[in-house]
């Protein structure tokens, strides 16, 4: 089988939807499995729902009005009238939303989030395979929640991979185009759990895994995997082909083309992964695969904004040692931070994080009880592969450098802005 996977901006209007069928005709879609993300910024659209809900009710139905409206203005573009049985299919999803907010007990917020934003997947893949049937390509909707078993860590949740394999080995029709959703899978109880944002490649890989894919392409509004984001760095260019480590290095610094589980499925069972443009699928794009060098070799730029840096030092000038480590790094997983950089001397310990779960205030009256601490908020994060020193001395221009650390191969400095 060959797994495809298709982002949110591959789908974020009726010309995408279309399009994502003129992929399948033109580079043929036999034994297929299509994951398929959220439609454009429905995510987004989502967690201003969530927000709602906790925060703000008065505004609650409007935002998840807004959501609504978009899917149906996407769906009257895409069919011919209203009586086609999609519009009530999606009315009926959405209808679940509201009916799980106004029944929910939990005060959960982790919980909450996942049961209501994996609609936004499950609207986008029931209105694409009925284009798909409407147009003669015969499918198999299926609900990746049904497959992918996982623990109840709500909006990070880890793959139960016995259970989830077995599931896809006693349900899956290979032989068939078959679509599900990205980011998705359910717990024991059967609520459902998300793999984090930006979750979908991981779900392809996934698939790949249990059902011995002979690839993945994953489809995406760049040409491949560039050497920096075009948003940020000028100049990128493509990177034609990498090895399954290179692309494990550049995903867990921070490279947002991949996401950074994807990658270990797949390089287990050495599947090779695409990464090429919907907009000219015939173009080769970037393979990553095993034991291929990096083509071409050059710096490689990622940047994560919004990041903190903690500087930590002992109270009393004693030095900093296991104990004190293990008990910040009990706090950091307490609090539920995703460690970026970690850098420490005798007396200090310093510490860039990305506060996922807005645990910041808790995590930092946790440690001003033990150490004396400084806190900078909206720094960025920057990371260098195959640094050199002319790349390194342009990037640190018209910026302050709190922290600077470099091995042979890679550099990451933490900057505010002058």
């Amino acid at each position: 089988m060959q797994i495809f996977k298709f982002g949110g901006a591959s789908v974020k209007d009726a010309e995408g939807v279309k399009n994502l069928a003129k992929v399948l005709q033109t580079v043929g879609y036999k034994n297929t499995l299509i994951v398929v993300s959220a439609m454009g910024k429905t995510t987004n659209a989502l967690e201003i729902v969530i927000k709602n809900y906790f925060e703000n009710k008065a505004e609650l139905k409007s935002a998840l009005q807004d959501v609504i409206k978009y899917h149906n203005n996407i769906l009257l573009d895409v069919f011919d009238n209203e009586t086609h049985p999609i519009f009530k299919k999606v009315s009926n999803l959405f209808r679940e939303i509201d009916d799980f907010l106004r029944t929910n007990k939990s005060p959960d917020y982790n919980f909450v989030y996942d049961q209501i934003i994996g609609y936004g997947e499950l609207a986008s893949t029931t209105i694409i395979s009925a284009y798909l049937e409407k147009i003669g390509i015969k499918n198999n909707w299926t609900d990746a929640r049904e497959h992918i078993k996982t623990d109840n860590y709500y909006r990070r949740a880890n793959v139960n991979w016995e259970a989830t394999q077995q599931n896809i080995a006693s349900t899956f029709n290979k032989n068939r185009i078959n679509i599900t959703q990205g980011f998705l899978g359910s717990d024991a109880n059967n609520f459902t759990t998300t793999l984090g944002r930006e979750g979908s490649d991981y779900t392809a890989a996934i698939y790949a895994y249990c059902l011995n894919a002979e690839s993945v392409t994953i489809w995406k509004d760049v040409p491949g995997v560039l050497n920096a984001d075009p948003r940020y760095f000028e100049n990128a260019q493509l990177l034609h082909q990498i090895s399954y480590t290179e692309a494990i290095e550049l995903t867990f610094y921070g490279a947002s083309v991949i996401h950074p589980k994807t990658l270990q499925p797949l390089q287990r069972k050495e599947i090779p992964l695409y990464v090429k443009s919907f907009l000219n699928p015939e173009n080769p794009g970037t393979r990553v695969g095993k034991g291929i060098t990096l083509k071409p070799k050059i710096p490689c730029f990622i940047v994560k904004k919004n990041q903190v840096l903690i500087s930590l030092s002992s109270l009393d000038f004693s030095f900093i040692v296991e104990h004190n480590i293990s008990d910040i790094f009990g706090l950091l997983h307490l609090y539920k931070m995703k460690v970026d950089v970690i850098q420490n001397s005798a007396i200090s310990f310093s510490v860039c994080i990305d506060n996922i779960y807005d645990n910041l205030e808790k995590l930092l009256q946790h440690l001003k009880a033990k150490f004396s601490v400084t806190c900078h908020e909206n720094v960025s994060l920057y990371t260098i592969r195959h640094y050199n020193t002319t790349v390194l001395k342009a990037l640190e221009e018209d910026k302050t450098v709190l922290l600077k650390q470099l091995t042979q191969e890679t550099v990451q400095i933490v900057t505010i802005p002058i």
